[in-house]
């Protein structure tokens, strides 16, 4: 396969089509290599127009959804960002591109020190990986300036808010566990402000403020 080729069509026809429009993110996503976020079983379809299974029953998202959730933070190059769900370590990347640093959290370490050899062989060197219940957020370097979340939330984790800078901006999807609502939220001037946006489906969120583990399973 001609990954220069495959990525640049995902982004003309998968990006571009659909009105994304904003050429800093359309730039990262055209130069970060997806096929290296993938297993080994499915690299020749890392450009498809969907999400794909990853280790630990995870996936690694839509490259539109990513890109579009990506848009919707607004990350410029000073702010300091906090991912909730490192997973593959795909939008990890896209994220440490724009940002000045990443703090990145995911509740299964194996996953997560995956996606760290993964970034570490790319030569990223702006970001903090955090095992943890990431619907926590991580208090020690609070507060951030953007904060993202690739799994599907209940309802907006309070403790997220909380740790968000005055104009900062939470991106996340908020709904049942088989459709959810990406849903941009901002701190603008004391308030809280939620805007919904499309309907999507995300893994589900574990943890304290998120879903329950035995709902996991049960599910």
């Amino acid at each position: 396969m001609d990954v220069q080729k495959a990525r640049q069509e995902m982004v003309d026809q998968q990006l571009r089509q659909r009105g994304l429009s904003d050429e800093r993110v359309l730039a990262v996503v055209s130069e970060v290599p997806r096929e290296r976020f993938v297993p080994d079983s499915m690299q020749a379809s890392a450009y498809d127009d969907r999400a794909l299974p990853i280790q630990c029953g995870q996936t690694i998202s839509q490259p539109y959804i990513v890109a579009l959730m990506t848009t919707m933070l607004d990350v410029r190059d000073e702010h300091r960002v906090l991912e909730v769900g490192t997973g593959s370590g795909y939008q990890t990347m896209i994220l440490a591109r724009l940002a000045r640093k990443v703090y990145t959290m995911e509740r299964i370490a194996e996953l997560q020190e995956e996606a760290r050899r993964v970034l570490a062989s790319l030569g990223v060197g702006n970001v903090v990986f955090i095992v943890g219940d990431g619907t926590l957020g991580h208090p020690p370097a609070a507060p951030y300036d953007r904060i993202l979340v690739t799994a599907g939330a209940p309802e907006v984790p309070t403790a997220l808010v909380d740790q968000l800078t005055e104009g900062g901006i939470l991106v996340l999807p908020v709904g049942p566990t088989d459709r959810q609502t990406l849903t941009a939220v901002e701190k603008r001037g004391g308030r809280v402000i939620e805007t919904p946006g499309i309907g999507v489906r995300f893994v589900k969120l574990i943890g304290t403020c998120g879903w329950h583990a035995d709902e996991e399973a049960a599910m």
